[in-house]
């Protein structure tokens, strides 16, 4: 599947020796060790599990199968072009898994802290608080909704009992 996109404005500002002075250069997922693991190993490791009467669950083995086809050419891209300095460039759909690739991850959690620092936080001091899990609960918590609500539920209680205290402390700094 082929698109054909022209650039967005921003680019029109630029002109070709700038953009080829940046260094773009497309993404090769398929040249990485991860990549080459999950490929070789994913039929292996798919029929071992379902050998073990334990098969992956179906979201897994779709995340793991749409990893191998993102940043892929073959699989689809579309074509990009500037009219005003003629710079083509071919950029490869992506899986935009929420999990398990690299590339997508990091572009999800950059766009997200992009729009929380533009849009969402006032400009004010942040706490945050961190919720982590042993192992064997994520995998729980996965499959069970309503346990994924009562852990969430005690969490956040925590959180807002442990924030009237630092509020406290805070003020009693002063």
């Amino acid at each position: 599947m082929v698109f054909h996109q022209t650039l967005p404005a921003f680019h029109r500002r630029g002109t070709r020796s700038r953009l080829e002075e940046q260094g773009y250069a497309r993404r090769r997922p398929e040249e990485s060790v991860l990549y080459s693991v999950v490929r070789n190993e994913l039929a292996t490791f798919l029929a071992r599990a379902q050998a073990r009467e334990r098969p992956v669950p179906r979201f897994v083995e779709r995340e793991l199968r749409g990893f191998l086809r993102c940043g892929i050419l073959a699989y689809g891209f579309v074509r990009v072009h500037c009219d005003e300095c003629g710079l083509d460039r071919v950029v490869a759909f992506s899986c935009k898994g929420r999990g398990f690739c690299p590339s997508c991850g990091g572009r999800r959690m950059a766009d997200t802290a992009a729009h929380l620092v533009d849009r969402v936080l006032p400009e004010v001091p942040v706490r945050q608080w961190v919720l982590s899990l042993p192992f064997a609960l994520r995998y729980r918590l996965a499959y069970d909704a309503l346990l994924t609500s009562a852990v969430l539920g005690v969490f956040v209680r925590t959180a807002k009992d442990q924030e009237v205290l630092l509020e406290n402390v805070d003020r009693s700094a002063f």
